[in-house]
């Protein structure tokens, strides 16, 4: 496949770090930043292209032409649809197009991209911070989850949890699970154990300090949650460092059932979002700033939020607020060494924009049928949905029992979507046409096999 992305920033880097490790994929990456793309150059086997992305020639010597899929990544709005447009009307109507759009006047204004006389040639938006935004919102309504993804939409989410001591299935085969709830459906769908997978299996044991990955039906999250680690109480008051786009958002989403309170240094910006929050309380200062979270009584607070465009700003006042008795901390950080490094110390959840989003972009340069791809544990793992269609004897999935599918190694399937009805995996479910089907990747290295899977069938293309 030839993927063209544009912008070699935070976000570009990482998708032209995933694509190109798929032998399948050959990428090219434009930006006006020449060291940029010498770096990515030596990381990566990928051309790279020196100009402005929305430029006819810069797109031509990128060879837009013949692309398969076009990625607007740079940090203009305006750049990425202009680009989109370019390329649909001068060089390949055939090409997916996909833009990133930051700005909410353009997201709120969806006709613009999706109306027959649509105004820019945008097949797909995405907004990074809307997806972090509603990640964030997630890990809140679910205390003690270190991931929460949906799937099909929201009949069935993945659940990434810590195994502590007061849980009930800590100490105990996972096959007492169903004994412990049972009329309750849920499947383990991957341990992770001082950072090494370990397949799951009715003799595994649960171990304190385990990361879990389990797939149950919405209404069941909390039910098996409650196997890893004792409960904790719902969330109620919220502090979130930063009035930016995603730290806003956040708090529009989230004041009408609890109490939050925003920091943000810049005096014009506080004044102006407080004026359109209407519960939220809104600080002018330095979230790093012992004495204004002591005085707002950061010890009662549940969660602190570090949202700021700083990430050691937003690792510095989070182990503050850790250190002063909040609850539970989480850090926006963009570069991966300083996640992994902060996760595994200080802060309870490292917020990475690049690995949430990126899952939005993998969904549409996956073959066959695959809707939804979640880049997990760095990029090392990925859970995918994708949707079998054909007839049985030409489809290698539909009509089969999960247990006489050629599954690669590492690679679960993990629930099926038919309908409205949620079915949680087991070796004898059969697979049947249009189904969804739910599978966790320990190793992403093996996704092409899994594509390869659900490939169309020719006679069902179109």
């Amino acid at each position: 496949m030839k993927i063209i992305i544009l912008g070699a920033g935070q976000v570009g880097k990482t998708a032209a770090h995933h694509l190109a490790r798929e032998e399948a994929n050959e990428v090219t990456v434009i930006d006006q930043n020449d060291e940029l793309l010498r770096d990515l150059q030596d990381r990566l086997d990928i051309r790279t292209v020196v100009g402005n992305a929305a430029y006819p020639g810069t797109l031509s010597a990128a060879g837009a032409m013949d692309a398969d899929v076009i990625i607007a990544l740079t940090n203009s709005d305006e750049v990425n649809m202009v680009a989109c447009q370019v390329v649909w009307k001068l060089f390949n109507k055939d090409a997916t197009r996909i833009a990133r759009i930051r700005s909410g006047d353009y997201i709120q204004h969806s006709g613009l991209f999706t109306d027959e006389d649509r105004a820019f040639a945008v097949d797909v938006t995405i907004s990074p911070e809307q997806l972090v935004t509603e990640h964030v919102a997630r890990l809140i309504r679910y205390p003690g989850a270190l991931q929460v993804l949906d799937f099909a939409d929201g009949k069935v989410r993945l659940v990434g949890t810590r195994a502590l001591k007061g849980g009930l299935l800590v100490g105990q085969n996972l096959s007492a699970l169903r004994e412990h709830i049972p009329g309750t459906d849920a499947r383990v769908a991957a341990i992770y154990r001082g950072g090494q997978s370990i397949k799951p299996e009715g003799k595994t044991v649960i171990e304190h300090g385990d990361e879990v990955f389990f797939l149950a039906a919405r209404k069941d999250i909390r039910l098996v949650m409650n196997e890893m680690q004792r409960l904790e109480d719902p969330v109620r008051r919220i502090v979130i460092a930063g009035g930016g786009n995603i730290g806003f958002r956040l708090a529009q989403l989230l004041e009408k059932e609890n109490q939050v309170k925003l920091i943000e240094r810049d005096f014009k910006r506080a004044r102006r979002i407080s004026e359109q929050l209407a519960n939220t309380i809104v600080l002018n200062g330095d979230a790093a700033d012992e004495e204004l979270l002591l005085e707002e009584n950061i010890d009662s607070s549940d969660v602190f939020v570090g949202l700021t465009n700083s990430e050691e700003a937003n690792i510095l006042s989070a182990m503050l607020a850790k250190r002063l008795g909040c609850h539970k901390v989480m850090a926006l950080i963009n570069r991966p060494a300083y996640a992994e490094l902060m996760e595994n110390g200080p802060l309870d959840v490292a917020l990475s924009p690049q690995m949430v989003t990126i899952g939005s972009l993998l969904a549409h340069v996956r073959r066959g049928d695959v809707v939804k791809v979640h880049s997990l544990r760095r990029g090392a793992a990925e859970a995918i949905e994708a949707i079998a269609h054909g007839v049985q004897g030409e489809s290698r999935v539909i009509g089969r029992r999960i247990e006489d599918i050629a599954m690669p190694d590492g690679a679960t399937i993990g629930a099926v979507v038919r309908g409205d009805e949620v079915i949680i995996a087991h070796h004898d479910t059969v697979i049947e046409r249009d189904d969804h089907v739910i599978m966790f990747l320990t190793d992403r290295r093996h996704v092409e096999a899994v594509e390869r899977l659900f490939e169309v069938p020719k006679r069902w293309r179109g």
